[in-house]
């Protein structure tokens, strides 16, 4: 064990104890600290031991790898209903910039039933190869059984990089990848490149509450994980007469691979459009005044087809719920209109659209930072103004 007592030294105060924050981590046997199999190595008792008594000698895992044996980009294919993820659009075209920096290829991993069909898009999105799983487990998304199919790919076919979209599934599965194969892993970053010196990816991604971008990288252990938050990276323009390998691969399954099963999906019915896949977005800001006003925000959105957001202030407070959220800690856009009606325009609220092709500003604080991004900008009253834009798209679109 890293950590060990010196009976010696060690006085019986007890300070350790009160560190500890693991219970039944140290005990006192006959006035000693003695350290149990419940602890998990962590040091927080080495500081407060005032005796000299608590030895920790860090302990370093070796990866027992050759990293020059691990090449090549890979990208999660996410799909749901045979139809691929934007957001694995987007990384397949960022990924094949970083394998034509590095001189590798650049693979899709496509997990699922009955979907080889997708492939083509793949490669159409600048895939050399795609690796293919196919079985009835994989039907629906299942962590287990594709956590354990991709770290057996990842085993036998050694990638150097690897990224996976920053959604619900991406996030869950990424993780249990990471720990699977020990390796790093940054999660939601907004971009990345290929250090010209050593060859290393840098992946940036926002730190305390977007006011900080820290580029993380991973020297020692492979591959080099990261997820990708959608609408940063911008889609190359298909290329359908493009080919590549298909290689199937066949994973091992186990019983204790398969945590739950999915008996039913049942279709969310509510008239909602997808805020990462939309157009057009309307979000309103806590200058609507209160939940009573979001009707103006959503009914401007139904005349142009586009879909209602919001800023974080107004679903902190209840107006809206979260899957409306856009900014740092909601849903990250680039639609081709995004009006922010409201929105000062804070930095967090700025990280999760400013990407937009064209931004309108409605605000009537003429001093409002959300004009400082805007292509146009609207100082005004949003009750008045929303509806009265509501009407004129009407009559010219009708």
């Amino acid at each position: 064990m890293a950590i060990s007592i010196n009976r010696d030294n060690c006085v019986g105060c007890g300070l350790c104890l009160d560190s500890c924050p693991y219970p039944g981590a140290i005990v006192m046997e006959d006035g000693t600290a003695v350290i149990t199999d419940k602890c998990v190595e962590c040091g927080a008792c080495v500081d407060s031991c005032n005796a000299d008594a608590i030895e920790f000698e860090e302990a370093k895992r070796e990866t027992g790898i050759s990293l020059e044996q691990y090449k090549g980009v890979w990208v999660f294919v996410e799909h749901r209903k045979r139809r691929i993820a934007n957001v694995t659009l987007e990384l397949l075209s960022e990924g094949r910039k970083l394998a034509d920096q590095l001189g590798q290829e650049l693979a899709g991993i496509l997990i699922g039933h009955g979907v080889e069909g997708l492939a083509k898009e793949c490669f159409a999105y600048g895939a050399d190869k795609v690796y293919h799983v196919d079985d009835a487990v994989y039907s629906h998304y299942s962590t287990g059984p594709y956590t354990a199919a991709f770290s057996q790919l990842i085993r036998k076919y050694k990638p150097n990089i690897v990224l996976f979209g920053a959604t619900h599934d991406g996030r869950d599965f990424a993780a249990r990848v990471a720990v699977r194969i020990y390796t790093g892993l940054t999660a939601d970053c907004t971009e990345l490149s290929i250090d010209t010196e050593t060859g290393l990816l840098n992946q940036t991604r926002p730190a305390f509450g977007g006011n900080v971008m820290a580029t993380i990288l991973t020297p020692e252990h492979r591959p080099q994980m990261a997820t990708v938050r959608p609408n940063v990276m911008k889609k190359l323009v298909p290329d359908y007469d493009r080919n590549g390998e298909i290689i199937k691969f066949d994973a091992q399954i186990t019983d204790k691979d398969i945590l739950y099963q999915i008996k039913e999906v049942i279709e969310h019915t509510a008239k909602t459009i997808n805020l990462e896949e939309a157009d057009i977005i309307v979000s309103g800001g806590r200058g609507i005044g209160g939940p009573e006003h979001y009707h103006l925000i959503e009914e401007l959105a139904e005349v142009l087809g586009g879909a209602a957001g919001a800023s974080r202030a107004v679903v902190d407070a209840g107006w809206v719920p979260h899957y409306r959220q856009v900014g740092q800690t909601g849903k990250t856009v680039a639609p081709k209109l995004y009006i922010a009606c409201g929105i000062s325009g804070a930095i967090q609220h700025l990280a999760g659209m400013q990407t937009s092709d064209f931004i309108v500003a409605i605000n009537k604080d003429p001093e409002a930072p959300i004009f400082r991004v805007a292509n146009l900008g609207i100082c005004a009253d949003l009750h008045k103004a929303l509806p009265y834009l509501k009407e004129r798209f009407k009559e010219i679109l009708d």
